[in-house]
This record gives C-alpha cells, sequence and structure tokens, in this order.
C-alpha cells in the first residue's frame, strides 16, 4: 500500500524527516509513535501529498506521490491533530459537506450514511451543532467524514490525543472494524499502550525510526531482562542505583522500579549489593515483561547497562 524510499524532509536547516525506507501492506495497521517533534505529522503530510519532498520517494496504492498526488486522494483520508469540523453545522451538515468535498453526490452521501452512524453512534446527534460535541464524539465525527468517500487508505494523526479512556477504546474499535474491510490504517500516537494494539509499529526519534516491527519482535529485540524491583522507597532506591553508574535508564512506575540488566542473575545481586549498602529494603525483585513503553525508554536512553 505504501512504500517510502530514503525519504527526506527538510525545513530550513531542520531535518523533520530524515531517510527513512519502509512499507506498509494493505490492510493492516501500522502504528508510528515517539514523542512531539519526532517528525510523525511531517511524515504523514508527505504521505498525503500535502507537503514537498525534499529528497527521496513515496508509492501509494503504485503511484508515486510527488507526479499522482490527485489521484491518490481519491481513494485516501487523512484526519489530522485538529479535524477542521466546522462546528456551527450540525453533524448531519459536516458528513454532507465532507461529501461533497470528495465529490459524491447528494444520494451517494446519504446511501453511506447510515454506516457512518452505524459505526459512530452520532445518529441520536445527527441536528447537533459540531461544536456541542465531547471531544470523544468530535473525533467520531471526523473519522466519519473522512469515511465517507470509503478510501482504501486512512491517516490518522493523534487521534485520540486528549480523548477520555473510554472514547479511546471505542475509537480503537472502529479502527478493527474498519481493518476487517480491508482498509489500511497508519495511525501516529504519543501513547504507547495504543501502539500495542498495532500489527506493526515504528518508533520514531529525530526523524529517524529507531525500530520496527510488530509489538512482539520489538520487545525481543531489546536485549537483556527487564526487572521489577519492588521497595518503600522508590526514589531513593532509585537514585543510589543511577548513582552506582551500573544502570543507564531507570524507570518509575508507581511503587515500583523497573531496570534492564544483561544478565538476570547478575543484575539482581548487583541490585542487592548496591541498596544492602543504603539500608534499602526491598521486598522482591522479579522479572517483569517489557512494555513497548519500557522499550522506548531503554532504546532512547543516553546509555545502557
Amino acid at each position: 500500500m505504501i512504500a517510502a524510499r530514503d525519504l527526506h524532509k527538510r525545513f530550513g536547516d531542520t531535518k523533520a524527516v530524515n531517510g527513512l525506507s519502509f512499507d506498509v501492506s494493505k490492510g493492516e495497521i501500522f502504528g508510528i509513535v515517539g514523542p512531539d517533534g519526532a517528525g510523525k505529522s511531517t511524515l504523514l503530510r508527505l504521505i498525503s501529498g500535502i507537503l514537498e519532498i525534499t529528497s527521496g520517494s513515496i508509492e501509494v496504492m503504485g503511484m508515486d506521490v510527488s507526479r499522482d498526488r490527485y489521484r491518490i486522494r481519491e481513494n485516501l483520508a487523512y484526519m489530522p491533530q485538529k479535524f477542521g469540523l466546522y462546528e456551527d453545522l450540525t453533524v448531519a451538515e459536516n458528513i454532507l459537506f465532507f461529501g461533497r468535498l470528495f465529490g459524491l453526490s447528494r444520494r451517494q452521501i446519504l446511501q453511506r450514511v447510515p454506516a457512518l452512524y452505524n459505526f459512530s453512534r452520532l445518529e441520536p446527534f445527527a441536528d447537533r451543532l459540531a461544536g456541542k460535541l465531547s471531544g470523544g464524539m468530535k473525533q467520531k465525527l471526523g473519522l466519519a467524514c473522512c469515511l465517507v468517500h470509503s478510501p482504501g487508505l486512512i491517516l490518522l494523526d493523534e487521534p485520540t490525543n486528549g480523548v477520555d479512556p473510554v472514547s479511546r477504546r471505542e475509537f480503537w474499535k472502529i479502527l478493527y472494524d474498519l481493518l476487517a474491510d480491508g482498509v489500511t490504517i497508519v495511525v501516529t500516537t504519543a501513547y504507547l499502550d495504543e501502539a500495542e494494539r498495532c500489527n506493526r509499529v515504528a518508533m520514531m526519534h529525530n526523524g529517524t525510526f529507531i525500530t520496527r516491527g510488530t509489538p512482539a519482535e520489538i520487545k525481543s529485540s531489546i536485549g537483556g531482562t527487564m526487572l521489577e524491583i519492588k521497595t518503600d522507597n522508590v526514589w531513593d532506591c532509585g537514585n543510589y542505583l543511577e548513582a552506582s553508574g551500573r544502570f543507564k535508564n531507570i524507570i518509575r512506575e508507581g511503587t515500583s522500579l523497573m531496570v534492564f540488566v544483561a544478565a538476570r542473575d547478575r543484575g539482581i545481586r548487583d541490585i542487592k549489593k548496591i541498596l544492602a549498602g543504603k539500608n534499602i529494603r526491598v521486598h522482591r525483585i522479579s522479572e517483569s515483561a517489557p512494555s513497548l513503553e519500557n522499550c522506548f525508554m531503554q532504546i532512547t536512553s543516553p546509555g545502557r547497562e
């Protein structure tokens, strides 16, 4: 569905996208995760043809974005972080407006409306102004407007940013339903727990992909073992381990510390020895399965054990 080769985008001296090469297969959810400023939004704008490529190439559905952007857009939907809903139009009027914008007749739009209402559950609010909707409902309406012309490729830029957990879960259910219909989805997110739901994930940092693969592949590629330390004094415990110089990335999670070590048994011995000398009581040290967030923190850490 998407093939990018040695893709670059510069804004003056700033390298927003720096030498990316990747493929996205038809019928998958491809997640791009990373912090603000990583280049995620720029990459989606390059794929959609909104921005000009500095160098390299992108093909979408076998067509070159630089040459065939208008043909590509007929089968593509792009939902930016702040989707351009018209808040003084109702839900129904927004769907009609965007349908006409995509070149559909009124009859074609009305034929699509029941399906759009079915997944978004917005029919009871059809006559409500978009400006009066909740954040989650606005995102669903934005997606409905994107889907009115039945695109094969959907680009979503942090669609659940600032949305409550229940609405986030409902939004992802909608995405899975679309996936079952053969739609390809590329979604950017700063939520690492959402990345776990993607078929494949690319972790983006400073304009490049620092790693990519299935969530399971990324976790297994980290190497070493993640240990969970249960202690009464998380902050002092973490500070002492950092000060030892042996552990470069200490992740604090509630009442636990998460630490990556090269070897499980040696790591446990070292941790116990360091903390015993500081009179820190440790309740338990056990091996734990890393999350994608743990992996991202480990990969981007300036140093490792």
